[in-house]
């Protein structure tokens, strides 16, 4: 499992994150996902470290600490959920402009 790191300031880095939660136990990977269109961090990241122990004491430690002028989320991040095809999914569509009206 992996913990969700949020309201992260744009100025993270890897190795900064990495830094704050090894104070809690061995960190294993640090995901800090960017936007695809522009390249900025989106203000969050994925931690990962090596038991559910030092999972919790990071957790406890950091969720609401003030860190990079922010207060952290901190918590056990969900499985992804299935958003369905890389085309937009179950979005829906049609609905509001009908060419064949009059």
């Amino acid at each position: 499992m992996s913990i969700y790191v949020g309201n992260l300031s744009y100025e993270v880095t890897q190795d900064t994150l990495t830094a704050v939660f090894a104070e809690y136990g061995t960190v294993k990977r640090v995901q800090i996902p960017t936007d695809r269109e522009t390249g900025r961090l989106r203000g969050f990241a994925f931690v990962e470290m090596n038991s559910d122990t030092e999972e919790a004491a990071a957790i406890d430690a950091l969720d609401g600490a003030e860190w990079m002028g922010r207060d952290l989320k901190v918590n056990k991040a969900r499985p992804k959920e299935d958003r369905g095809g890389s085309f937009g999914g179950n979005r829906g569509g049609g609905g509001g402009y009908n060419r064949n009206r009059y």
